[in-house]
């Protein structure tokens, strides 16, 4: 090697040539030698290799690596696995160690300098909260006559398709030649959509099927039900009987998951909630009247407006129109009782209602003027509310991403979005989107791009912060420690109102026995005193009487009429 070296490396020219290891010294230690050049260091290092012993072993292994008493093929009861293993405490400890391990190395790589010094242990500071969104896209309805975008639904494995069911939710005053079409669109290609759905009645909400996704399932206004299969064309695969479907408008229609993914249930403003298969549309397979007296009367049933079901839980929930919410049993022909029980809390129907993809025992509701957040274990009141809004709250849903953070849209046009971790009585960003009402909100579940239906049918499409879009340190736990002290607390207020209550029950008992007592007394003493009076009245009459007779015995009785002087009478 031929090297021309100066007094100033800075300044001199190094030439770079490859240098061949050393035989004899290769033999000894059993090493490579390695030479590397920066811009003005020679440097030269040395790797010891030791000898290893390779072995190769197998390993049988099932999918999903589940226990032998799991069956892998069974989606209910592998989901309910999976969120008893999220539970677990060990798990949990374990998972958010690994998170903020790969968190640390993550922003340390997105830093300008990245991995300036392996021994610089310095650590990165928090990125400042600062969420917003700003639109992206718009999809307008193609028709001139303008409908409400009622319902969204994102397909599930292709992100970039979006289901909208369009309809005139004012009753009674749709337009003559309004049309009766849905569509599917591609947010990609704006100017028209991918594909058109012709229902026999304007469609209300619209549902892809999550294990076939060319099916979907749609509630109509004039009761029915229908699917569509998206490689047969836009009419509609089958619809339900006139005779035996709804009597008023279908609001939500939700898929179950079961092994084959054909059965459906069906909530609606008459009172029912109907199971459907959609291999045989005829008639519901089962049936269920919200009736608060459980005698299956659709006279005095709650009418159902919005609907929630998670596929591990054992019950599911309906929002009515009265501003209960009603927990009933899945399985209707296992129990006598199905429904559980309400929760009330709300002046006006449940427009939207849905479990937190986390913490499935805590659900959200939106009615009325405010958005509340439930637990399923106490019924008397919510755990966290928002404020009284000056406008009525229309839709809203939880963050796929965030356990913390929930949308809501209202009448004024406007998107709040709430993190109750940064603040509970305001929203962490109100954005004005448009003009006209805002009546629908869907969140894709890759991200959070959020896509808002208003009532002149334009879907416009959201793009979040990553603030909003990614999960921050410690944030579950954060959450399940909020509403497991919310929960505790509302536990003891309730004991509270129960102890409170069975006093004032007790006192109003005692109270009504001395009434009783004393009004016996004062009827006693009411009698005790007119039977004095009337002795009283008795014994001066008598003593009158005998005065009277005293008196005419002693004065003589005179001729009150005497003579005429000089004359005699006849009898003389």
């Amino acid at each position: 090697m031929e090297m021309d070296h100066s007094s100033n490396l800075t300044e001199s020219t190094v030439e770079h040539e490859d240098v061949p290891p050393d035989p004899a010294l290769q033999e000894i230690c059993g090493s490579d030698v390695y030479t590397e050049f920066s811009e003005d260091v020679l440097m030269l290092e040395v790797s010891t290799m030791t000898s290893t012993e390779k072995v190769s072993q197998g390993v049988n292994h099932v999918e999903g690596g589940w226990p032998k008493k799991i069956n892998a093929d069974d989606v209910e009861v592998t989901a309910r696995y999976k969120k008893n293993c999220l539970k677990d405490e060990h798990c949990q400890h374990i998972v958010m160690e690994l998170a903020s391990v790969m968190e640390h190395y993550l922003r340390l790589k997105e830093s300008k300098n990245c991995f300036p010094d392996l021994k610089d242990d310095s650590v990165v500071e928090e990125m400042e909260y600062e969420p917003s969104a700003r639109i992206i896209n718009m999809l307008r309805d193609p028709n001139k006559i303008k409908r409400t975008a009622s319902s969204l639904s994102w397909h599930p494995l292709d992100y970039h398709k979006l289901a909208v069911a369009y309809s005139c939710l004012e009753f009674q005053r749709a337009p003559k030649k309004m049309s009766f079409d849905s569509y599917i669109w591609n947010i990609e290609i704006c100017n028209k959509p991918e594909m058109i759905l012709k229902p026999v009645s304007p469609l209300i909400c619209l549902e892809y099927n999550h294990r076939d996704t060319h099916i979907l399932i749609g509630g109509s206004y004039n009761g029915q039900i229908g699917y569509w299969d998206t490689r047969s064309g836009s009419q509609p695969v089958q619809m339900s009987a006139t005779e035996h479907c709804h009597k008023d408008p279908v609001y939500k229609v939700i898929w179950l998951q079961t092994k084959i993914g054909t059965e459906a249930f069906s909530a609606s403003t008459d009172g029912q909630v109907l199971f459907w298969d959609i291999r045989m549309m005829n008639e519901p397979t089962k049936q269920l009247v919200l009736d608060p007296s459980k005698k299956g009367n659709r006279e005095n049933a709650y009418g159902a407006v919005s609907m929630e079901f998670e596929n591990s839980m054992a019950k599911f929930l309906v929002g009515t129109e009265q501003g209960l919410v009603v927990s009933c049993n899945r399985k209707l022909e296992t129990t006598d009782d199905p429904i559980v029980c309400t929760y009330s809390g709300h002046h006006g129907p449940i427009y939207a209602i849905q479990r937190n993809p986390f913490f499935p025992k805590n659900f959200l509701t939106v009615a009325d003027w405010t958005a509340r957040i439930w637990s399923e274990d106490i019924k008397e009141s919510s755990l966290i509310s928002t404020k009284y809004h000056m406008t009525s709250l229309l839709d809203g849903c939880w963050s796929p991403v965030r356990p913390s953070v929930f949308f809501t849209v209202k009448m004024d046009g406007t998107l709040d979005v709430w993190d109750i971790l940064f603040k509970q009585k305001d929203p962490a960003l109100s954005l004005k989107v448009c003009d006209e009402a805002l009546y629908s909100i869907r969140v894709r579940d890759k991200d959070s791009l959020v896509c808002c239906g208003s009532q002149l049918g334009t879907v416009r499409l959201l793009k979040m912060s990553p603030d909003l879009c990614t999960l921050q340190k410690n944030e579950k736990a954060l959450v399940s420690e909020m509403f497991e002290r919310e929960t505790k607390r509302e536990k003891i207020l309730e004991a509270q109102y129960r102890e409170r209550h069975q006093m004032k029950h007790s006192c109003s008992e005692e109270d009504e026995g001395r009434k009783e007592d004393m009004e016996e007394l004062l009827a006693c003493t009411e009698t005790e005193f007119f039977e004095t009076v009337e002795a009283e009245k008795k014994k001066i009459e008598d003593e009158e009487k005998g005065r009277r007779k005293v008196a005419c015995v002693k004065t003589p009785k005179q001729d009150t009429d005497p003579k005429p002087p000089g004359k005699e009478s006849f009898s003389d």
